[in-house]
Parts: structure tokens; sequence; C-alpha cells
């Protein structure tokens, strides 16, 4: 499953989304995020019981500014917690 934490504004869509299916919630994505936007939760898609990586709240609304200073301006470079997330379990759709 798909978890998609964001919004769409009149100038786009701006969501992170996490691959339930891929998280392992290991935290290594929430330690490269500079910025505080990631964080651990209980994962309610897993019937064990694990953990998964989520936006924080008080990021939702405004991904589009807090993730800014981490999105190349031109080129191919990675983000900070899509490189440090191993199972590729994040993606941003801008």
């Amino acid at each position: 499953m798909q978890a998609h934490y964001g919004y769409k504004d009149g100038s786009g869509d701006y969501f992170i989304i996490i691959d339930t299916d891929k998280c392992n919630g290991c935290g290594k994505c929430v330690e490269a995020c500079p910025h505080g936007v990631l964080e651990l939760i209980e994962n309610e898609f897993d019937i064990e019981g694990g953990l998964m990586a989520a936006v924080t709240e008080e990021h939702r609304k405004k991904i589009k500014y807090t993730c800014g200073p981490c999105k190349p301006v031109s080129g191919e470079r990675k983000l900070p917690c899509v490189l440090a997330c191993e199972p590729k379990a994040i993606t941003h759709s801008w």
C-alpha cells in the first residue's frame, strides 16, 4: 500500500509517498532528513505491528517549502531521504 502525505494546490501536486510494503521502519530516512520532515510511526497496515516512516503532521501542508532546499535546481541529484532508504520505499511527486 502507498501512503501519500502532502497536498495539491494551484501550482502543483506536492506529496511524499511511502510504500508501506517496502518500508522496514529502519529510520535511516528520518536521520537523513535535515529538516525533520519524517518520523517513525506504528505501521497500521502491518498485522505484525512494525514501524514505518511518515511525514510529520507539522510538515504535511508545507512540504513544498520544507523539502525545497533539498530539491535539485537542475540535474538528477537524489534527495537525502530517498538516498538513505535502502528498500526504496520513498518517492516525491514533484
